[in-house]
């Protein structure tokens, strides 16, 4: 039972990971109507700069909070030199654009910081375990990163539900003509949703590092799960990004615990079984 409480832990921890991730994907596609492959790149890059404004300043704490606007001012560089003359353009030329900020991004990383793999060291302030048993223990910082993705769920909360900038994001997922037509300044609109999900795609690369290695091309593992969770839990719903991730954490650690031969199967087996349950995803519209 302690083993299975571990593994329960593990999997909640990793699919908060993986809703800071989904939730800025399903904000782009949803609102903006964006395809945007090169999500993954900004989880990588993320955790570049951690590991490298880390041992700048050596403090990983301070390493977040200055890589954070780093990676909002990319993000809104990428969408005004990039995205915006996407919006009028078939899903194709999206595909075909963002797969190419895919390329560049990767080579941008490897002139950086090279092929090297990298690890980030926890904090020594969260650098200890929990027993649970004589001869178990659970990792202070993997509760940590339960916790703070718990808190910026939270704030999307209340982001979306309580505020007008909410409101306009509801809205827009909706109508964007609409909200355009009551004067809404929709062009910095969707380039502070894209910078916004940026951020948050970099802040999970961030506080993953600590628990993963930092190497080149680790985005694109991260973006094939990411519109998993997207399509499981509807486009352009961030309570349903919360839901797929907490299935997907789910089905992929206890999926590599009982059935390992099989592992690989077990994320995309359970998106199939939802999808012919439910087409356009959990909280997806018809």
């Amino acid at each position: 039972m302690m083993t299975f409480f571990i593994q329960l832990l593990n999997s909640i921890q990793y699919g908060f990971l993986l809703f800071l991730v989904a939730s800025g994907l399903t904000l782009v596609f949803g609102i903006m109507g964006i395809i945007n492959l090169a999500h993954g790149a900004f989880f990588m890059f993320g955790a570049y700069l951690v590991y490298w404004l880390t041992g700048v300043v050596d403090n990983y704490f301070v390493g977040i909070l200055l890589g954070l606007p780093i990676m909002l001012v990319m993000g809104y560089v990428i969408e005004r030199l990039a995205i915006a003359r996407l919006y009028q353009r078939d899903h194709l030329y999206q595909v075909l654009l963002t797969y190419g900020l895919i390329l560049i991004l990767n080579e941008l990383q490897k002139i950086l910081w090279g092929s090297d793999f990298y690890s980030v060291p926890v904090p020594a302030v969260l650098d200890g375990s929990i027993a649970l048993t004589e001869t178990q223990a659970y990792p202070v910082y993997r509760l940590f990163i339960s916790v703070v993705c718990m808190l910026v769920a939270a704030g999307m909360y209340v982001v979306i539900a309580r505020t007008r900038l909410g409101m306009i994001i509801r809205a827009g997922s909706v109508n964007r003509e609409m909200v355009q037509s009551l004067g809404i300044n929709i062009n910095r609109f969707y380039a502070i949703v894209f910078s916004a999900g940026a951020a948050l795609a970099a802040f999970a690369g961030m506080i993953g590092a600590p628990v993963s290695s930092v190497y080149p091309g680790m985005g694109d593992q991260i973006l094939i799960i990411s519109f998993v969770v997207v399509v499981i839990g509807g486009i352009g719903s961030v309570k349903g990004a919360f839901v797929g991730a907490m299935i997907i954490g789910l089905a992929d650690t206890f999926g590599k615990v009982l059935i390992p031969d099989f592992a690989s199967m077990a994320v995309y087996a359970t998106m199939a079984l939802i999808l012919m349950w439910r087409p356009q995803g959990l909280f997806g519209r018809a």
